[in-house]
């Protein structure tokens, strides 16, 4: 595979709560990613398998090995997710059943890499909502000239008294 031709994953910053693992809040306050950097490592691998076994005729057994990694990476994603968000998860990537044809496998895989780029654009959103949010009050602060929201434009008193000596 081509190294090139595959984007990175996106880079999702990590808020730390008061106690606790870090997390990443999305548009609802309730959902929430408990580890960032697992999710991000187990979406890469599972998008490396698709573009994988778009490559290969895959035989019984290996279509076996792939259902498992994919139930492994299932529960794995579960464990760092909000319960909304694993509810979520769970009703588009049910479990499969017996030996999944080629096919099977790699529709499920595509659709699981499909959910995780939603949830990276989500997070994505949501932080540049909150960056947004974020500069407008600062800018409102600015605007009424409360206190901590100086002109970084405006010499401060030290620069208009001349050199220190």
């Amino acid at each position: 595979m081509d190294p090139a031709s595959t984007p990175d994953p996106p880079q999702v910053p990590a808020a730390t709560a008061p106690e606790g693992p870090p997390v990443v809040a999305t548009e609802a306050e309730h959902e929430a990613i408990t580890q960032p950097a697992k999710l991000l490592r187990i979406a890469t691998m599972v998008r490396e398998l698709l573009e994988d076994t778009r490559q290969a005729s895959l035989d019984e057994p290996g279509r076996i090995r792939l259902r498992q990694i994919y139930e492994r990476a299932i529960g794995e994603l579960e464990d760092v997710l909000s319960p909304d968000l694993q509810e979520e998860l769970s009703s588009l990537a049910p479990p499969m059943q017996g030996v999944p044809t080629d096919a099977e496998i790699r529709v499920a895989q595509a659709q699981l890499v499909g959910w995780l780029e939603g949830l990276f654009h989500g997070i994505q959103a949501a932080l540049f909502s909150q960056q947004m949010a974020a500069r407008a009050q600062f800018e409102e602060l600015r605007r009424r000239g409360l206190p901590g929201s100086s002109d970084p434009q405006a010499p401060s008193s030290d620069q208009s008294r001349g050199p220190y000596l």
